[in-house]
């Protein structure tokens, strides 16, 4: 009788659905253009340089202390992906959180718009205490969803 109950127990549990294991983020590709900018990429005076892939509607721009939503996917110049939210929900944060070149990047968006960004290491993680952060100079495409 104890093994027909434990026999009952195993079947039992054998038939609760178990949670699929969250899958990596499939590979977004890299950009012809992501080794380094382009002639006709904007520059600032910090060496953040941005193109325009795909014009916004508004006026409004972020603020450093606004919260946005974004889509991105970043790249090493190497073309090696190594974060994205395309596939999943959209990020937000402040902005005021973020590495210094999506800070400052941000702010010259507009909702709507899809901007590819080529970000120097001193503006990303070069000086990161994080062992696991991409270091140099990283690109990074990015969809303005919202910001408030």
């Amino acid at each position: 009788m104890r093994i027909a109950f434990i026999c009952t127990l195993l079947i039992a549990a054998l038939a609760i659905p178990v949670a699929a294991e969250p899958q990596a983020a499939k590979p977004v590709p890299a950009p012809a253009d992501v080794a380094a900018p382009p002639k006709d990429a904007q520059k600032t005076a910090s060496g953040l340089a941005s193109k325009v892939l795909v014009p916004g509607k508004g006026k409004e721009h972020p603020k450093s202390t606004s919260q946005v939503t974004v889509h991105y996917t970043g790249w090493t110049t190497d073309g090696k992906m190594f974060d994205t939210s395309i596939g999943s929900q959209p990020a937000t944060f402040p902005l005021d959180r973020v590495i210094k070149g999506w800070t400052e990047g941000l702010q010259l968006m507009v909702v709507g718009e899809k901007r590819r960004f080529w970000i120097p290491g001193s503006l990303a993680y070069d000086n990161s205490a994080r062992p696991d952060a991409p270091k140099g100079m990283l690109v990074f495409d990015v969809e303005l969803l919202a910001f408030k």
